[in-house]
């Protein structure tokens, strides 16, 4: 089949992000990177385009011209990617699916509940699919957790524990950071730091798992650097629409941790542990047997991580391959809606603006329970209630 034509907004020269979509984005070769608006700044978006590659009529110098270029063309690009900063997200995401383009977002896919229940309504009104980049659930053995739990391998689903912290914040004396800053300023981060940046892939993850949303939440959130306006460390409890309970842990200022992403599920029958920054192995503690470690890249799994498996048991695979998996399933995603002829087996599998308005509705949920003092707060955004 020939290469569908993929497009980025945001991730310029220097990015943290931008390497990473580019590299998941081309690793299957089912992308072709044809058109970009790189960065803010016009001529250095559109010289570090041309230097990726792209032809000097498709590298753009903002995104307005992107979207007018691209609307016209026969061979207009058939996915774009918006990892911007996050307040700009919602403009840009609603402009292209406007547009007729599908989109993958970065998160957090607006800042607002209103501009996400907007996003899912216009995404459902055009047909276009609208993908928020939750990239950690396309690893391997977290598809293969939530295989297992849908099969009933654990029994019905308990508890489920995730913890997102990291210490990279923890420095008082580089408060003043401008990096570091606006992260935790309202007017640029919105109401919440930690929880909206990290504890949303967590709070993400566990639904993504179990099967369920959460539905009611209380937060106990802090900023441990007294100047910080906004939270640097927050727990959460929260209930399930499946009757789960749920344990979430966020912080920056976790000294020691690095990434920290790790999701526990304890179930009637079993319980299972998986941690980002040791990706190739699952734990799996059958009730009144001996634990045991799956591997990922072992045979016969489950199809969830069979198809999501590039290279044999024993190597690593890392964050850009899980990035991967997302585009692969946006791929098959948009083949199959260009020919109905085609299966798509990926159609519950990306996240989708749903998660990203749900997302939203908790970030909203965790603040006005941190101010309440951890009162019960409904997490769901009104339009699922």
């Amino acid at each position: 089949m020939a290469k569908l034509n993929w497009g980025m907004i945001g991730g310029g020269e220097g990015s943290q992000i931008g390497p990473a979509h580019r590299l998941g984005a081309g690793l299957d070769g089912e992308f072709a990177f044809v058109a970009g608006a790189l960065d803010h700044r016009p001529e250095e978006g559109r010289d570090y385009g041309m230097r990726l590659g792209l032809d000097a009529d498709r590298a753009y110098g903002s995104w307005q011209e992107m979207l007018e270029g691209e609307r016209g063309r026969e061979d207009r690009v058939d996915l774009v990617t918006v990892a911007t900063p996050n307040a700009t997200h919602y403009e840009i995401t609603k402009a292209f699916l406007d547009g007729g383009f599908h989109v993958l977002c970065e998160k957090p896919m607006t800042m607002t509940v209103e501009e996400g229940q907007e996003i899912v309504e216009i995404a459902n009104k055009t047909g276009k699919i609208c993908a928020v980049n939750y990239g950690y659930t396309g690893y391997s053995l977290v598809r293969h957790m939530r295989a297992m739990v849908a099969r009933g391998d654990i029994g019905d689903v308990r508890v489920v524990v995730a913890e997102f912290a990291h210490g990279h914040h923890a420095d008082a004396t580089d408060a003043d950071n401008p990096r570091v800053r606006w992260r935790y300023d309202p007017a640029q981060a919105g109401v919440s730091a930690q929880f909206a940046d990290c504890g949303i892939h967590a709070m993400h993850m566990a639904s993504f798992v179990t099967g369920q949303e959460v539905e009611r939440l209380s937060a106990d959130i802090v900023s441990a650097i007294p100047v910080r306006t906004l939270e640097d460390d927050a727990m959460v409890n929260f209930r399930m629409s499946g009757g789960t309970v749920g344990r979430l842990w966020t912080s920056s200022v976790a000294i020691g941790r690095q990434h920290g992403l790790t999701l526990q599920v304890f179930g009637e029958t079993g319980g299972l542990r998986w941690s980002q920054e040791q990706p190739n192995q699952l734990y799996y503690m059958p009730l009144g047997e001996r634990l045991q470690v799956i591997e990922r890249g072992e045979g016969n799994l489950s199809p969830e991580a069979d198809r999501t498996s590039r290279v044999t048991v024993g190597h690593a695979e890392g964050m850009p391959l899980a990035f991967a998996n997302i585009y692969a399933d946006l791929a098959e995603a948009i083949r199959a809606r260009k020919d109905s002829r085609l299966m798509d087996p990926a159609a519950n599998l990306y996240p989708r603006a749903e998660d990203g308005l749900r997302s939203m509705a908790a970030v909203f949920a965790v603040a006005e329970s941190g101010k309440a003092e951890g009162a019960w707060v409904d997490a769901r955004p009104p339009m699922f209630r």
